[in-house]
């Protein structure tokens, strides 16, 4: 009896110890001895990786669209077999995942990256710390295929090869929809067609809206200075607020608001809605566009899908599908150059990625005329020089009105010299004999100035066309010059320019002060330095320029000089 007593307090003291060393588990948050072995989690694949995001964000930025956004991360499928498709045409490669049907890599393969002429242009992008991709999906109801849906790929070509297009067609089937993806390229297109057919394939109505989103990380971009300023920003386009940039720090400051304001509706200053326009990712001489399908509502994004991951997009309802039916939505997205011409056929108001900054009233005709020049000559350096003779002589009358102050003011230099030695003691006396003597001699004391002052614009303006323009990268002039849109690699243009703009200044009346005198003879080396880094076509118009006014102020002093001119 006290051998089974003592068994049995064994026992219950075995199995206390048991549940205290149990209960200590689960405290540490360790799984429970007694639980079944919980099942693996699923590990996304590196396809899904590289689909990325979470599909609630296609409606963060508007409430109307955050009542149907997709579901998150949580409801990610489980690992399965996918595969990249790549589609190749004459001018781009393309990777898109059948994962979500992602668009996770495009290269344009007539441009090169700017830094390796033997690489090529990227737009789309994942890995490393860039991501740049266009994504498509479905909200509205529980489940309906997203861009984490895996897609089945259907046969078909994959190059363009002899054929004028060649087409991806992607299927899935969840949630009572069948979606069909369907990707159009063709022929010397920057433009791909990106069809969405939906299937109603439940037993009961079904209104699905469609979401559109390009998802880009928020790294400033390589090669970028003060300069040489290179960007990356979403811009929007509607017809009621037209071009509106909104840049990712715009985003990052809406983010942290709603973060600190839960339930309230987005503060961005963007458009919302509207039936009509287009959303873009816009960079340095390269864009990527969705034009959703025209006369449609939709509804406008911005959102901060994770650490310094953004997103743009648009989500359009679709309308109430009947069982058994089946509706279209056709958009278009281009991702190439920002060629003017073409833009302007892809959508309106696209030609206005072109950033031009503040002067873009002076720089967009100023294109508009440069480029109906290169339609003549061909070449984008010798277009510079005609363009630059155009200028001389749109400015000919008021640089000849300048030209004959200074040649005035050069004859009158011994007066001059002569009134600040009598009155260098009284500084009053000696403005006012100064004036009394431009007066009589019929001077300007500014004129030297005004084309200066007049032409600064159109430098200016100058400067960033060459900088927004794609049509000039790469384009060579003659001898050394191979990119007009980069500096002078030898430095000829930049010494060309010291020394013009010395002659310059010794064909200008000298300076009384020494110490003005000197300051006008340094300032064409400060200048030179400068050029050293600016585009070599900008210096090049600067040469010409004072080529130009070499040329024309020594005639006109000549002609003072000999007593022709009065």
């Amino acid at each position: 009896m006290d051998i089974n007593k003592r068994s049995i307090l064994w026992i219950v003291f075995a199995v206390s110890l048991v549940i205290l060393w149990n209960n200590w588990m689960v405290s540490t948050g360790k799984p429970s001895m007694f639980a079944p072995a919980p099942a693996k989690p699923a590990v996304a694949s590196a396809s899904a990786t590289a689909a990325g995001g979470v599909p609630a964000a296609v409606a963060a930025a508007s409430a109307a669209a955050a009542a149907t956004a997709p579901a998150g991360d949580a409801a990610a499928p489980a690992p399965i077999k996918t595969e990249v498709v790549t589609i190749t045409t004459d001018v781009m490669r393309v990777d898109i995942n059948t994962l979500g049907g992602v668009i996770q890599r495009l290269e344009l393969l007539k441009h090169n990256d700017g830094t390796e002429e033997k690489k090529n242009q990227l737009l789309f992008r994942q890995g490393g710390k860039h991501t740049y991709l266009g994504e498509t999906g479905l909200v509205g109801a529980p489940n309906l295929p997203t861009h984490l849906t895996p897609f089945v790929a259907q046969p078909g070509a994959r190059m363009l090869n002899d054929g004028d297009k060649v087409q991806l067609v992607l299927e899935a089937e969840q949630g009572g929809v069948k979606l069909v993806k369907t990707f159009t390229f063709k022929k010397g297109d920057y433009v791909v067609d990106v069809q969405h057919a939906v299937t109603n394939t439940s037993a009961a109505p079904l209104s699905p809206q469609l979401y559109l989103q390009l998802k880009h990380d928020g790294w400033e971009p390589d090669g970028s200075s003060w300069l040489n300023p290179k960007f990356i920003a979403p811009t929007i386009y509607t017809p009621e607020t037209k071009y509106q940039k909104y840049e990712f720090k715009h985003i990052e400051k809406d983010a942290k608001w709603m973060a600190e304001n839960p339930g309230k509706p987005s503060p961005a200053e963007h458009a919302k809605k509207s039936n009509d326009g287009w959303f873009a990712i816009t960079e340095h001489f390269f864009v990527s566009a969705f034009v959703p399908q025209e006369k449609l509502a939709r509804d406008i994004f911005t959102k901060r899908e994770s650490e310094n991951i953004y997103t743009v997009g648009v989500v359009q309802p679709l309308g109430a599908v009947a069982p058994g039916a089946t509706i279209t939505n056709n958009a278009k997205l281009y991702a190439g150059p920002q060629d003017t011409e073409t833009l302007e056929k892809v959508a309106e108001g696209l030609d206005l990625v072109k950033d031009y900054g503040m002067l873009a009233v002076v720089a967009r005709p100023m294109w508009w005329a440069m480029d109906q020049i290169h339609d003549v000559v061909g070449n984008w350096g010798w277009t510079i020089i005609a363009f630059t003779v155009l200028i001389k002589l749109l400015f000919f009358p008021l640089s000849a009105a300048s030209f004959r102050s200074m040649a005035k003011m050069k004859l009158v230099t011994p007066k001059m010299t002569a009134i600040r030695e009598r009155h260098k003691g009284d500084p009053q006396k000696m403005n006012q004999a100064m004036m009394e003597l431009y007066k009589t001699e019929k001077i300007n004391p500014l004129g030297g100035c005004l084309p200066i002052l007049v032409q600064m614009p159109v430098f200016i303006a100058l400067y960033w066309v060459l900088n927004a323009s794609v049509e000039m990268r790469g384009a060579p002039w003659a001898l050394w010059i191979h990119d007009l849109t980069k500096p002078d690699p030898y430095f000829v243009l930049p010494v060309l320019y010291a020394i013009s703009m010395y002659i310059t200044t010794r064909l200008n009346p000298q300076p009384a002060d020494p110490m003005q005198a000197k300051m006008m003879m340094f300032m064409p080396i400060a200048f030179s330095v400068m050029f050293f880094f600016f585009p070599s076509g900008l210096v090049l118009y600067w040469v010409v320029n004072n080529l130009l006014s070499i040329a024309q102020q020594w005639v006109i002093t000549k002609k003072f000089e000999t007593g022709e001119a009065k």
